[in-house]
């Protein structure tokens, strides 16, 4: 058939389609609940089986569906949201187009079970492979309840590509977390394992909704923010500029109520931000963007997660200035020039305006202090040493993997100084060596960590009033999966109550770093790269977080004893060449270039 045209097939049609909307279970679970949204739901119950990879079902106590309509949800492009092209420019609810109960029922078996409030008795129907097996009455409570089965049988490449079903799970809870946040009166229960692992009351207070499903310590550092301007409002919390994460998974934007990911809209954010935060630090923010839907067009993305909007330049603006404001308290502003469109000043005012020209060029269609080293009271008789990190020393590894390293030995070089309080300097006869002392640190802590996942003890300390932390739902969901890695890590954690978990011990030589804040971000690491890569990887990447965030910092003044200590466990570290992150832990010059720059030569 090389060459020639011809007609695809319905059924393989049909499951192209479904490719387009239908990526993971997490796709099902946010079509279903959208379409329960829809129907009026304030009370909704969702459940997994195996993370979703098994089965899901949702119930709720929306409208219900005729009898006679139930055939022709199924059938593709059939609507009750649109009667001409216009429409889509006016429509204000979540689904439209027809296409997500055919794209399920394409790829897995479908369940439905509806009743209209007015009606005797419910209609039971039963979809395979896009086509019906089974429809009759049945007695059932008003409503709609669907169960997806057998996912992906039909299309095991796609199954293949499945992560593991705690992974999967977490994406589900994702889904339910941006769909609760911007539907506070909805009740919504989520069971697992045959046990509630969330379970939303329904309120009228959004702030108690932001508080259930992403911690109280968002809700403890969170302002408040609301503005309107004509036909454009603005309302949400955005979290204070000294609560920070490690990526961006923590700004939720909605338009119209509609969850999507936007460039201009996260670019806006952290413009609002400049300056407040650390540099590669997000806040959380969760941000309702409310304009006439003839203004944004919500047709541009099969599973609808972006927009274009028709104006906008005024909603960048718009956004930026009203952050700006709210973030322009004394406490929070380090200089003049951190709310940009407050600031004055014509560098300030051109700095603005290039930020905004280079985010609408990218907005397409389609898309604290210084912590001391060493604890003075815990220091080790021995002077210059680091407290042991291991319960048996490394006195027996040899250096490097290379020539060149093992033929250097840091701890023998003569130390000249530092500069810049970040860069230590050594020379030999004939070379001068320049260490990046942040880095260097990061290698030696990784290589101890990475010795404890392969069984060797940890030296850790108890906290005398353990920690206890909020984790959002996606991230509670694979516990599990990161305990054994934070407890050979030398971090012990345990399940609290509800999302919540409790940290009792830490490494020895982390106990100088903010414990909190670097178990969110190993979190956040685990959970961001289990979209692709494999458990190993995942527990290295959790582990070099753990090893930059313990590590010694830039500016961070040494003594001569420390910098001595630094170098003789550099001496036994493998891989001293380069930090955890692939950064140079050091550079040398030799004596023949330094006098040709001189030109001596």
């Amino acid at each position: 058939m090389a060459g020639k045209i011809f007609v695809l097939p319905e059924e393989l049609t049909n499951k192209i389609a479904a490719g387009e909307v239908i990526e993971r279970p997490a796709s099902i679970v946010k079509e279903l609940l959208e379409n329960a949204l829809d129907a009026g739901a304030t009370d909704i119950r969702v459940e997994l089986v195996r993370g979703g990879c098994g089965s899901i079902q949702i119930s709720d106590n929306g409208e219900g569906i005729e009898q006679a309509d139930v055939p022709k949800a199924f059938e593709r492009y059939a609507t009750s949201k649109i009667y001409d092209f216009d429409d889509i420019y006016r429509v204000k609810t979540f689904g439209f187009r027809g296409e997500a109960l055919p794209s399920i029922a394409s790829i897995a078996r479908v369940e439905i079970v509806t009743k209209k409030k007015e009606s005797l008795s419910g209609t039971r129907m039963i979809v395979a492979a896009g086509r019906i097996e089974e429809i009759a009455d049945t007695g059932s409570p008003s409503g709609t309840s669907i169960t997806v089965s057998q996912i992906f049988d039909s299309v095991p490449v796609r199954k293949k590509f499945l992560k593991t079903e705690a992974t999967e799970q977490g994406y589900c809870m994702d889904v339910i977390t941006r769909t609760a946040l911007s539907h506070p009166t909805v009740r919504i229960q989520v069971v697992a394992h045959g046990k509630d692992i969330l379970k939303i009351p329904a309120t009228t207070d959004i702030s108690e909704r932001v508080a259930l499903i992403l911690g109280v310590d968002f809700r403890d550092h969170l302002i408040s923010v609301e503005a309107a301007r004509d036909h454009l409002q603005i309302s949400g919390f955005i979290s204070r500029p000294d609560f920070t994460r490690s990526n961006t998974r923590h700004i939720y934007c909605y338009v119209n109520g509609r969850y999507i990911r936007d460039y201009l809209l996260n670019h806006a954010v952290m413009t609002a931000y400049r300056n407040l935060i650390e540099t590669k630090r997000y806040p959380a923010v969760v941000l309702f963007i409310a304009l006439p839907p003839g203004e944004v067009d919500v047709n541009v993305h099969p599973a609808k997660m972006e927009v274009r909007f028709q104006h906008p330049r005024e909603i960048y603006h718009f956004i930026v200035e009203t952050l700006g404001k709210f973030l322009a308290h004394p406490s929070f502003i380090r200089s003049s020039s951190d709310v940009p469109a407050l600031s004055g000043g014509a560098a300030g005012l051109e700095g603005y305006r290039e930020r905004v020209e280079e985010a609408l060029r990218r907005y397409t269609v389609s898309t604290g202090g210084r912590k001391p080293f060493f604890d003075q009271a815990a220091r080790s008789e021995k002077k210059g040493i680091l407290p042991p990190l291991f319960d048996k020393p490394d006195a027996g590894l040899t250096s490097g993997g290379s020539h060149e390293q093992e033929t250097i030995k840091f701890s023998g070089l003569a130390y000249i100084g530092s500069f810049a309080d970040t860069y230590l300097l050594f020379s030999s006869a004939e070379q001068l060596f320049v260490i990046d002392q942040h880095a260097a640190h990061e290698r030696i802590l990784f290589e101890k960590f990475q010795k404890g996942q392969q069984g060797e003890k940890i030296i850790g300390q108890r906290l005398l009033i353990p920690e206890v932390l909020n984790l959002t739902p996606k991230d509670f969901s694979m516990l599990q999966e990161v305990i054994p890695v934070f407890k050979k890590a030398g971090i012990e954690l345990e399940p609290f109550s509800g999302d919540s978990i409790v940290i009792k011990s830490i490494p020895a030589v982390l106990v100088h770093a903010d414990i909190r804040i670097m178990v969110v971000d190993a979190f956040e690491a685990f959970s961001e790269t289990g979209q692709a890569l494999s458990l190993q990887e995942r527990q290295e990447k959790i582990l070099a977080l753990l090893a930059c965030r313990g590590a010694i910092k830039a500016s961070q003044i040494l003594t001569k004893e420390e910098v001595a200590a630094l170098c003789e466990d550099l001496d036994q570290t493998l891989f001293s060449s380069t930090c955890p992150h692939g950064r140079p832990v050091y550079v040398r010059l030799d004596l023949r270039d330094l006098e040709k720059m001189f030109k001596r030569r």
